[in-house]
């Protein structure tokens, strides 16, 4: 309701903000609209980083310096409302990291939790906790916050891969910090695939919970199972309008997300869908692991090829066209939101 006020009322409302100031104050009544909006409104905008544009200047950085003297070699994917912030959604870091053959990216821990979605090179690994696990086309490997982490590339071409942090989060409660190991590599203290053995394969310890308390005790979610179960899945139902088939990452000692604060799950959209409009509060990265079509995000319409990467703003319409069959791999804050009780989700009628 629109209330008139006259101009002695309205001069001495704002004598008397005047004199809120001094004591940092000020009056609610003023800004409770912006504060309070009608729908969600996020600052991301949306965007694509294409990963043919990409790919020569990750190249190119990795004969510029050695990855012990970047300690992390990674290009910031910068959503371009958000420039020098490191963010590609309001809430979420995204890089592309290169090691190149016969190097090792030092040993160190912070509080934000990682995760890592395989783009291209063979022979490239990461080392959690003690534990070793190579990193092939399509692997989804955790770094579990405050776990001693390190990176090598045994292999003869360069290793690439698209890094998520959720360090805004982190910094947002002012609790970003890390420390390093006392080595470029941490002792390796378990066998290679040690985690996915005990926690993995529909098996769980008699006793003892995940190594990392609210993260998943598996690190890599291979990506050639995950493509098997992505397609037999496909076929045992009738394909979500909005989503296709998805299926998401799942910690196995309670059944739910693989992160405390980021969410990861990936879609398959055959070819020739055009899926429903949908829109959700979380805001998304999106890396296309197989196919190419258009995705509309908001009015914006955005074509895509493999490994390029997608930012999606929340409470933004989205909605995919597949040129062909389509994998994509996804990560969000949505945990988080639903931990705190206010993640939302809306879907237009197909």
């Amino acid at each position: 309701m629109q209330h008139s006020v006259d101009e002695t009322t309205r001069s001495k409302r704002q004598e008397f903000y005047d004199r809120l100031k001094p004591h940092d104050l000020a009056p609610l009544w003023e800004v409770m609209k912006g504060m309070l909006p009608p729908e969600p409104s996020s600052k991301a905008l949306p965007h694509r980083w294409r990963y043919q544009d990409i790919r020569p200047l990750v190249i190119e950085s990795g004969s510029l310096l050695t990855a012990e003297e970047a300690e992390r070699r990674v290009l910031v994917l910068e959503n371009p409302a958000f420039p020098g912030q490191s963010r590609a959604t309001s809430t979420l870091y995204a890089g592309i990291q290169v090691i190149m053959p016969g190097e090792t990216a030092p040993a160190h821990r912070h509080t934000p939790s990682a995760l890592r979605f395989m783009l291209e090179g063979e022979g490239a690994y990461t080392a959690v906790g003690g534990e070793r696990t190579k990193m092939s086309f399509g692997d989804f490997v955790i770094t579990p916050a405050w776990a001693y982490h390190d990176h090598g590339n045994e292999g003869s071409d360069p290793a690439v891969w698209l890094d998520g942090l959720d360090v805004p989060m982190i910094a947002f409660f002012e609790a970003v910090f890390r420390e390093d190991y006392n080595d470029d590599r941490q002792e390796i203290m378990r066998p290679e695939g040690d985690s996915l053995a005990r926690f993995g394969s529909g098996l769980l310890p008699l006793s003892g919970g995940s190594r990392y308390g609210l993260t998943t005790p598996i690190f890599n979610y291979p990506y050639e199972r995950t493509r098997e179960a992505l397609y037999k899945a496909s076929r045992g139902e009738a394909v979500d309008p909005h989503l296709g088939t998805t299926l998401r990452y799942a910690n196995p000692m309670d059944g739910g997300w693989t992160m405390p604060t980021m969410s990861a799950w990936v879609t398959l959209i055959p070819r020739d869908m055009e899926t429903a409009r949908i829109r959700s509060t979380d805001g998304i990265i999106m890396c296309i692991a197989e196919g190419s079509g258009t995705i509309t995000v908001g009015d914006k319409v955005l074509d895509f090829s493999p490994r390029d990467v997608i930012a999606v703003p929340g409470w933004k319409w989205r909605s995919f066209k597949a040129s062909e069959d389509c994998v994509v791999f996804c990560f969000s804050d949505r945990v988080a939101q639903e931990k705190l009780g206010y993640f939302c989700e809306d879907r237009a009628r197909p």
